[in-house]
């Protein structure tokens, strides 16, 4: 671990927000993300395991998805081709419609290029530094009471650190159809009314993308279910005593053409602004010295049995 010796000031401007992510892969998922945290005004830092000193001075914190693997494990061809004839044969009611239907049906075989470019191989393992690292963080956050964002893994994780339990695979959901796993959005989430990512959306459902296996079993302590699909597979938790503690199952950093997706980021940053405390260097040279969690390490070796079984 590199030494964290750099102090930072709270920007109440332009907020600083960690992002965090493997030290190998999730380079598409960062530039999206940082993407995501730009145009909604803050600064966004990549957090590794082997540099976490963007630690010292975080305001907010975006705990990341995966390391990205090759988009064909995920990019199942009847997913594509049914989105692209639903956007192609779709109505045609005014110019500024026909615009932002081309805008859709070119974005997304963009995105699927990019992280092409920025995707590894196939492989599934347990990345413990990173599961150790992003634990310590949520543990600071939650001191400091930073705002956090969970997305995808990062959403799993935040349930766990409360005490919560997962799914290992989802796929007992989808007897009567597939599970799509695609970039684009293939699924449709109903939020729990008052909830505040509800109030932070705006709309009481949304279609999103889909790229996971794993999913919250039982909420965590303090963690509320604030949105599912039709089958009951959560896809979104808040915590009810934090200010600002968000999960969600998708990958809002590659929707950011919907304003819905975008207003997540926003919401971050701008509780960023209002932060008193901020992650520093010996907080977090304090929390990576420590043991590591015990419901984690249950966590893993579940994995680690569900990676052999596959083998």
């Amino acid at each position: 671990m590199a030494l964290l010796t750099k102090k930072y000031r709270i920007n109440r401007g332009r907020p600083t927000i960690g992002v965090t992510g493997p030290d190998r892969g999730g380079g598409a998922a960062w530039l999206f993300t940082a993407l995501g945290v730009l145009l909604a005004g803050g600064k966004p830092v990549r957090i590794t395991p082997s540099s976490p000193r963007t630690a010292d001075g975080l305001q907010g914190l975006i705990v990341g998805g995966g390391a990205d693997i090759d988009p064909a494990v995920y990019q199942q061809e009847h997913v594509l081709n049914e989105y692209l004839q639903r956007t192609l044969k779709h109505p045609r009611k005014n110019l500024f419609q026909r615009i932002s239907r081309f805008t859709r049906w070119f974005y997304y075989p963009a995105l699927f290029f990019v992280r092409k470019v920025f995707s590894r191989k196939p492989q599934w393992h347990i990345d413990r530094d990173r599961d150790h690292l992003e634990f310590q963080l949520i543990h600071q956050a939650v001191k400091k009471n930073l705002p956090v964002l969970g997305i995808c893994r990062g959403s799993q994780l935040m349930n766990v650190y409360f005490r919560g339990t997962l799914y290992q695979d989802i796929g007992t959901f989808y007897r009567e159809e597939p599970n799509p796993s695609s970039i684009f959005p293939v699924k449709t989430v109903t939020l729990k009314p008052g909830s505040q990512l509800a109030q932070v959306v705006g709309v009481p459902q949304l279609r999103v993308n889909a790229l996971h296996h794993q999913a919250v079993h039982t909420p965590g302590n303090g963690i509320a279910i604030v949105a599912q699909e039709a089958n009951q597979v959560v896809q979104a938790i808040e915590h009810t005593q934090q200010d600002f503690m968000i999960g969600v199952q998708w990958h809002p950093e590659y929707l950011p053409q919907h304003r819905e997706q975008r207003r997540i980021f926003k919401a971050l940053v701008w509780k960023a602004r209002e932060v008193q405390e901020q992650i520093e260097g010996p907080d977090m040279q304090e929390a990576l010295n420590s043991p590591r969690d015990s419901q984690l390490e249950a966590i893993e070796q579940q994995e680690e049995a569900a990676i052999r079984q596959q083998g």
